[in-house]
């Protein structure tokens, strides 16, 4: 079978050695196998004797059919955010820690690469989040996130208030260190050292876990991800902030409005034959090992 991926683009954590490494070897697999590649320009330098394109992101996201990202999840979560509109199939080359996302090791790389490219791999869906902040009725900023949208206290240890709304029915006034509104993707990241529960990466549903609540009723709820979630700071709260995905910040004032739903789009997630969730959640939280 010919291989579906024609044009790949390659992403990477910049300013690491083993990337750089593994990056030439990527470029060394797709020229044996004539793919066309577009390397982002952040790594360009990784793999200068390549005859492929140096491009921007935004392009290189238009361009591609494959987008290969290397690093951690980190890095992969910063790029999900604009392969995921185009519709990018996205894998993972894990060479950072826990690697829930990106779940190819360099050791398997080329062998898992073969399989992929004969056509032998699966394919997930995996919901985003989109974010959008309001100060005085006027929408002043917006982003997505593939794990969560936290909004959170800002340089002082001192709770702050929120209103929670869910699809316009008022949920509860929140006394914390802030909200985190996760998907299922997110539930292994900041959701589950805040007491969340883990959600299978094929359920419609999102969670809302508080972060050190004062009400120590407060728990985490599980909602579906069609609802739409209205946050507001209350009046005379210190200053909040918002953070999508640990990577975008805004700075959030007394009775600004925080709209969060599901994205238009999802992210296209491949994984090699014989990817197993439970699996890899043994091995990333050492269910499996003994005292």
């Amino acid at each position: 079978m010919k291989s579906a991926f024609k044009r790949v683009g390659l992403i990477g954590k910049t300013g690491d050695h083993n990337v750089a490494v593994t990056v030439r070897a990527l470029v060394d697999f797709l020229e044996r196998h004539k793919a066309k590649i577009l390397l982002d320009e952040g790594i360009a330098d990784m793999a200068p004797d390549s005859k492929g394109s140096i491009v921007d992101r935004d392009l290189l996201a238009m361009k591609c059919d494959l987008a290969i990202v290397v690093g951690g999840d980190g890095t992969l979560l910063n790029a999900a955010r604009s392969l995921a509109e185009p519709g990018v199939a996205v894998l993972g080359v894990n060479l950072g820690r826990l690697g829930f996302l990106v779940d190819v090791s360099p050791e398997e790389m080329t062998r898992q690469l073969e399989q992929i490219f004969s056509g032998d791999y699966l394919e997930e869906e995996r919901t985003l989040l989109h974010a959008s902040v309001t100060r005085d009725g006027e929408a002043i900023d917006d982003s997505s996130a593939l794990n969560d949208v936290t909004i959170h206290k800002k340089d002082i240890a001192r709770m702050i208030e929120l209103d929670t709304w869910i699809d316009g029915h008022f949920l509860n006034s929140n006394r914390s260190d802030g909200l985190i509104i996760a998907t299922p993707t997110g539930s292994t990241a900041y959701a589950l050292s805040g007491g969340g529960p883990i959600l299978h990466p094929g359920l419609d549903a999102i969670t809302l876990v508080p972060i050190c609540p004062h009400t120590l009723s407060n728990r985490p709820i599980v909602i579906h991800d069609n609802a739409i979630i209205e946050v507001v700071i209350h009046e005379g709260t210190v200053q909040a902030q918002i953070t999508c995905d640990g990577q975008i910040s805004l700075t959030l004032d007394p009775g600004d409005r925080i709209t969060v739903r599901k994205h238009d789009h999802s992210l296209r997630l491949i994984h090699p034959p014989g990817h197993d969730y439970f699996e890899i959640l043994r091995k990333k939280l050492r269910w499996s090992e003994q005292p």
